[in-house]
């Protein structure tokens, strides 16, 4: 089963990098949320293939994708759909908004207000909606990709905490390097690389992977140090509050997904450590003194892993 797995996750992101250039590790990572069930939110300025990222992921596994673009005046039910009364048939009939598909581009999320950023929470922490009292089920393989414009930029609103800490990853995908840009425009000169991306993997194999990820071995002492590496963030002088136990749960999921995904049954230290800043470091609020500073969530994870021991 591991060496199926491991298969799986290379065909898809084998597939997903000859559309997305230079992003590998950040690929490994959105891949490792993906088949976690969880949902991932990438920061960075415009242009840097946010939407070409989530489109590939859809077409390479053939499967249901919308996009939905946040402005200021979008509506909570722009999103999640509205009844509408149908006179024929003297009822009301509920018409599905676009976060009933199986992976949701959330564009610019933090465009919009915090009214409708909030539309999502249920939809992303329960797999359903709620419509006027009635509930209604999402797709199994529901996944979030949000993108947001740093803080800094013009009319942005600021992603609440009880928002950030439902994705289980935060990624910056960042600008490329002179060659790797070079050759993106090469690529793209006559046809953009997306229009030949195909489908490597099913819907079945994803739910094959999730069922097997469950199966990864997880120490009693990598569990300890989970714990610790979360908990010192509680602690830690420049953070007024630290991460919750959702982030110790999510750290734990995403270290057994990439285990999986090196070919073990077994989670590594190693696992841990490369995930732990995407996972925790959103979920993180600095005091105003640390962010004068020039201190970054980032760079406080990064300094706990650095004083947190090992297990022997």
């Amino acid at each position: 089963m591991t060496s199926d797995c491991s298969q799986i996750f290379h065909n898809l992101n084998t597939n997903i990098q000859k559309v997305v250039q230079g992003k590998s590790e950040m690929i490994r990572l959105l891949l490792a949320a993906f088949f976690c069930g969880g949902h991932v939110l990438l920061e960075d300025v415009p242009g840097t293939g946010k939407t070409t990222l989530a489109k590939s992921l859809a077409r390479s596994i053939g499967t249901g994708f919308k996009r939905v673009q946040f402005t200021p005046d979008l509506l909570p039910s722009d999103i999640l759909g509205v009844s509408i009364f149908n006179q024929k048939e003297e009822k009301f009939i509920f018409h599905q908004g676009p976060v009933f598909t199986n992976i949701l581009l959330a564009d610019e999320i933090n465009r919009a207000s915090p009214r409708t950023q909030a539309a999502l929470l249920e939809s992303m922490g329960e797999r359903q909606v709620t419509i006027e009292g009635k509930e209604y089920q999402l797709n199994n393989l529901f996944f979030v990709i949000a993108t947001e414009n740093p803080i800094e930029s013009h009319g942005t609103y600021p992603l609440p905490e009880s928002q950030l800490d439902r994705f289980m990853v935060k990624l910056t995908p960042g600008y490329l390097s002179r060659d790797q840009e070079a050759s993106v425009i090469a690529d793209q000169l006559h046809q953009h690389p997306l229009d030949d991306t195909e489908a490597v993997i099913s819907e079945a194999d994803v739910f094959h992977v999730r069922k097997a990820i469950h199966s990864v071995r997880l120490s009693d002492e990598l569990r300890y140090y989970i714990v610790d590496l979360v908990s010192a963030t509680r602690q830690a002088e420049q953070v007024s509050v630290g991460s919750s136990v959702r982030g110790s749960l999510a750290l734990t999921r995403i270290a057994q997904s990439l285990a999986l995904f090196s070919g073990r049954e077994f989670v590594v230290p190693e696992d841990i450590t490369e995930a732990a800043p995407a996972v925790i470091s959103h979920r993180l609020q600095l005091v105003p003194q640390a962010k004068f500073a020039g201190i970054t969530d980032e760079s406080v994870v990064q300094e706990i892993i650095r004083r947190t021991p090992l297990p022997k």
